[in-house]
């Protein structure tokens, strides 16, 4: 039987679930999202993009038995697998760990500790992890940070003008989408070629979306901050925003912490301004006045940030774009596109219309290119690295 490795990117609602065989190169054989978890249940799956069945039992699941029955699955008749190890993404890893780990009792309570800067991913991460430790307690796990990449930004960029006395207590600028980010730094050069270690701005942009300025294909600054809150518009954040707003519905309109997280991580962003839909394909195909208002201010604040990481960088040589926006929605990469015309960029129309892998003309000073993310991969090779060489 064959030796795999399992990857897990655990959320709130949903277990999505790639499996890798331990070959060289690492090869994906299955991969899936089980959906509804404490709620209806949903499962799919597939090899080499073909559906796989599987139907999951009756009543709502919780990580622990969505995962138990994950394991049944992939343990019976033709996807057999004899599993080494599973890794995780894991969003949060303090100041305290800068790079991938396997997970032991000590550092999972530590992990536990950092769940209130990164509320609406942590718990869920951390529960898949513990679930698994109940269910397989000899099979060893591997978590891979969000956060890890961006440790190599200069101090300048991490620190807050706050005092000191705050700042030592680790409030600071830690980015997220790390995992991504590392996944593109790789495959930089199979796109730029030598190029590949200039100035580079990658745009990860989806529900959850950020920018990360690289130089040496290395994080010099990015977007979000201390929290997944901080930078772009997102799907229901709201981005970054002067505290003085809230500081204001606190003290005025009588909003508690909890009504202010909310709203902030819950109800803002690309929902709240078009009041129709956290989905850029539902607003783009929408003729509401609401939506053309969402879409503009996710590209305005896309294209602004975007000039602020070329001045944190110097100069800009190439953009990339990914993420489920990023890689799908050519129109928006054109209205960003058409905003940073000042830095050189120029588009061709007919390989931005077909996503095609670098989309700038001849003419463009800046490279533009479309990179597909696998975060999982990441994972993956994190995971048989530290396998192989722990005892």
């Amino acid at each position: 039987m064959a030796h795999h490795i399992l990857v897990l990117n655990a959320g709130s609602s949903s277990i999505k679930f790639a499996v890798f065989a331990a070959t060289q190169p690492l090869r994906r054989t299955v991969q899936g999202m089980i959906s509804g978890v404490g709620m209806t249940a949903g499962f799919h799956a597939s090899n080499a993009q073909d559906p796989l069945p599987g139907a999951l039992p009756p009543g709502p699941l919780t990580h622990e038995t969505a995962l138990a029955w994950l394991f049944d699955w992939l343990e019976a008749g033709k996807h057999a697998q004899q599993l080494l190890g599973a890794g995780h993404r894991v969003v949060h890893g303090g100041e305290q760990y800068d790079a991938p780990l396997v997970i032991d009792a000590q550092n999972l309570a530590s992990l536990d500790a950092l769940s209130p800067l990164a509320p609406l991913h942590q718990p869920h991460n951390l529960a898949a992890i513990k679930a698994l430790r109940k269910l397989r307690p000899a099979l060893p796990q591997i978590a891979c940070f969000d956060t890890a990449f961006h440790r190599s930004q200069p101090a300048v960029a991490q620190t807050f003008a706050l005092p000191r006395s705050v700042t030592a207590g680790g409030l600071r600028r830690y980015g997220f989408h790390g995992l991504s980010y590392e996944f593109i730094a790789g495959a930089l050069p199979d796109v730029l070629g030598a190029a590949a270690d200039d100035r580079v701005i990658v745009a990860h942009l989806g529900n959850g979306a950020s920018l990360c300025a690289m130089h040496g294909r290395k994080s010099i600054a990015t977007t979000m901050g201390f929290s997944t809150l901080d930078g772009l518009v997102m799907g229901t954040r709201c981005g970054s925003i002067d505290p003085g707003v809230l500081l204001y519905l606190m003290r005025e309109k009588n909003m508690s912490p909890t009504e202010v997280e909310d709203m902030l991580y819950r109800k803002s962003g690309l929902l709240g301004i078009s009041e129709i839909s956290n989905d850029m394909r539902s607003l783009l195909g929408s003729d509401d006045p609401r939506a053309h208002d969402a879409i503009g201010q996710f590209v305005y604040r896309a294209a602004l940030e975007t000039g602020a990481l070329a001045a944190a960088l110097e100069g800009i040589d190439a953009l990339v774009f990914t993420g489920g926006i990023g890689e799908h929605a050519a129109s928006v990469r054109a209205m960003i596109c058409e905003k940073l015309a000042w830095l050189g960029i120029a588009l061709d129309p007919a390989a931005n219309a077909g996503h095609a892998p670098r989309i700038s003309n001849s003419t463009s000073r800046v490279s533009v290119c479309i990179i597909p993310t696998d975060e999982e991969a990441v994972i993956a090779q994190h995971t048989h690295r530290l396998l192989q060489s722990s005892p």
